[in-house]
């Protein structure tokens, strides 16, 4: 067991699509003597890209926890996928470490997925290092490539390492570069009373140097930026210098706030192997053949194999047989997980992403992850039969998986609907259900939950009469039918008067109109923001009945929907879309493209808000355009805000469509 937590760095590899995270950490794995050689992602050989989609597409999807030792340390870091389409990954990973690594293409520099990584970071309070990848390419310069990191990210972006002929300068180990003077005074500046000192002397002394560095890094004062070539393995011995000389150990990083479930105080959670169990769930994966494997990390005190531990969110204890340090898709299995690493159980009946690990005897609860809401819909539905029989059970499990990835059914279109990051996020769960279930489904847009009002009030009769030998049929009612406020839905006001009806049919009339609101006149879509009044009517002593009364008011209520101006209404939702103040022009412009209208902006942080209301018919591929739109910078949220009238013009082509819809279906039949 590994209980010198000075000895432990636990890190994340993050920043855009491409930019070479999983060809660092193999070369991060083979240098240190975790593999016997060096992956390549083009080669489909790597330990961090191990499923079939990730090959195929050369690119991660998932995250990949690994470890290496180097020099009696041990090493264990979360390759994550830089595309925003998965930014799940990041955000769950950054619960699981104490720093994270930031890799920038130098050909493209400062990105969207490099901006994403440092917000979330950030927003984490986690100190970072930066490296400045791929400097073999052509046209490509490292001073340059830190400058964009300076203006683009942070001032305390300074470089602890040069590049010079292909070859890469540790600057700490060499007092006499010119670029050595710069981390002495990043340094300095980060404390007051070493500032002067500095100021006064005209150097630090190197332990005192030593201790303020890691202090300004951890407290995220600096942050260091070196170059590397990682397919060739140039500059892997200074990263792993950086990472045991500068970044902060287990033992240095920052205390963790969870809750004391009994008195509901804030409890701080310093790394200790000798403590309570304090732990946290942070992803789980399902396997078609293991089951589910629940991915953790153990902030304080330790879980071992074949044990017991309580899950605090789920208020229930679990039975552990094995336990594993993970490396990509193998496990190595453990005595225990300990303090400062991270680790993974399989077969646990009620444990799921975001749960706690505890002591029953000391129960505690780690704040739940934040994670954005999906931004893209599809609907879904089976190819075949027997997919019909798998689909829900499969999609279950996917969403299990991946906090970002939702599943619902609409219960007026019928559809299952499937909700995720983006466009390519849903075509990989799809893809996942073919190649790991042999479940197939067929994606699309999906339908618009519209619904039919009237405009004007108009007053009916409804007379259902029939005789054919024996008893009859017989039911007669008069309704006024008017239109009510958005969002009321509907009214039935009894105001028989003297008998005309008996009162035992008044139920039977209501029970008639409440079935045929499902289905208006206009494209079949339901009717809603009425009242039906009932004030009249006649019956038959003998022929009239429950069913003769339904009948009648169903009569009733469609011709007056025929004759009171019925029109389609659409779902309007409440839209606000987060971009840098340099895309308003362009935002704006194309809301009002949508139909849609701005109804307020503000200023938050370097971004600015848009607050508009907008069309849900307009917004299913609003996705992938904000994204086209700012190059990825923008973000959005919707809520459903209430029904608006659709125009004449839209509503006949609605409408035509319905028709075309229902006379296929007809032939079918």
């Amino acid at each position: 067991m590994r209980d010198d937590l000075t000895k432990k760095r636990i890190f994340l590899l993050c920043g855009h699509a491409q930019s070479g995270k999983t060809s660092i950490s193999e070369a991060i794995l083979f240098k240190c003597g975790a593999t016997t050689r060096l992956g390549k992602v083009d080669e489909g050989t790597t330990i961090s890209d191990y499923e079939d989609d990730e090959k195929q597409r050369k690119s991660s999807i998932n995250m990949s926890v690994l470890f290496a030792e180097h020099k009696g340390n041990f090493l264990q870091f979360i390759d994550v996928p830089g595309y925003l389409d998965f930014i799940g990954e990041l955000i769950s990973a950054s619960r699981a470490v104490d720093f994270g690594v930031i890799v920038v293409d130098a050909s493209g520099g400062v990105e969207v997925g490099t901006e994403k990584a440092w917000d979330n970071l950030r927003k984490e309070n986690l100190p970072c290092l930066f490296i400045v990848n791929k400097l073999d390419k052509e046209s490509t310069d490292y001073e340059k490539t830190v400058e964009d990191i300076r203006s683009s990210l942070t001032k305390k972006a300074i470089p602890f390492a040069g590049f010079e002929k292909g070859k890469v300068i540790n600057i700490l180990k060499d007092k006499n570069n010119p670029n050595y003077a710069s981390i002495i005074e990043a340094v300095a500046e980060s404390d007051d009373a070493l500032l002067a000192k500095y100021l006064e002397k005209g150097a630090i002394d190197e332990k005192e140097l030593a201790v303020a560095l890691k202090k300004a890094i951890i407290n995220a004062q600096v942050f260091p930026v070196i170059p590397m070539i990682a397919l060739q393995e140039a500059g892997s011995d200074c990263l792993l210098e950086m990472l045991l000389e500068v970044m902060p150990s287990v033992a240095e990083g920052k205390p963790r706030v969870a809750k004391n479930i009994k008195t509901g105080e804030s409890l701080e959670i310093t790394p200790k192997v000798n403590a309570h169990l304090a732990a946290q769930v942070f992803k789980s994966v399902i396997d078609p053949f293991v089951g589910q494997l629940n991915i953790f990390r153990v902030f304080s005190g330790k879980i071992s194999a074949n044990s017991e531990i309580y899950n605090s969110t789920k208020g229930e204890k679990e039975k552990i047989s094995h336990i594993y340090t993970p490396q990509g898709k193998q496990e190595n299995n453990q005595d225990a997980i300990c303090a400062g690493e991270i680790g993974a159980i399989s077969k646990l009946r009620n444990t799921s992403t975001q749960d706690t690990f505890c002591e029953q005897t000391f129960p505690l609860e780690f704040s739940s992850i934040e994670f954005p809401a999906p931004s893209f819909s599809a609907s879904v539905k089976p190819k075949t039969r027997q997919d019909e029989d798998k689909i829900s059970a499969v999609l279950s499990r996917l969403t299990s998986e991946d906090p970002t990835f939702k599943v619902s059914r609409d219960a007026q279109t019928k559809e299952m609907i499937i909700s995720g990051m983006g466009e390519l996020h849903l075509s990989v769960i799809i893809e996942r259900m073919k190649r790991r279930y042999q479940a197939n489904v067929e994606m699309g847009t999906p339908k618009v939950a519209y619904l039919e009002t009237v405009t004007r009030s108009v007053k009916v009769q409804g007379k259902h009469k029939k005789q054919s030998g024996g008893r009859g049929q017989y039911g007669d009612v008069w309704i006024e039918l008017e239109p009510l406020p958005r969002g009321k839905g509907f009214e039935f006001v009894d105001k028989i008067f003297g008998g005309a009806i008996p009162r035992n049919f008044i139920p039977s009339v209501e029970k008639g109109i409440r079935k045929s609101l499902d289905e208006g006149v206009l494209a079949g879509y339901p009717v809603a923001d009425i009242r039906v009044t009932l004030y009249d009517g006649s019956y038959h002593d003998v022929d009239s009945s429950d069913i003769a009364f339904q009948i009648a008011g169903s009569m009733a209520f469609k011709k007056a929907l025929e004759q009171a101006g019925s029109v389609l209404l659409e779902p309007i939702m409440n839209v606000e879309i987060t971009v840098p103040g340099e895309f308003m022009g362009q935002i704006t412009g194309d809301i009002n493209s949508r139909r849609g209208r701005v109804l307020g902006m503000e200023v938050k942080g370097k971004n600015e808000v848009v607050k508009a209301q907008i069309a849900l018919v307009e917004m299913f591929k609003y996705a992938s355009d904000l994204r086209s739109v700012t190059g990825g910078r923008g973000s959005y949220s919707m809520t459903f805000s209430h029904y608006e009238i659709v125009p004449a013009r839209l509503a006949q082509i609605i409408i035509e469509g319905a028709k075309k819809e229902s006379e296929k279906l007809a032939k079918v039949e």
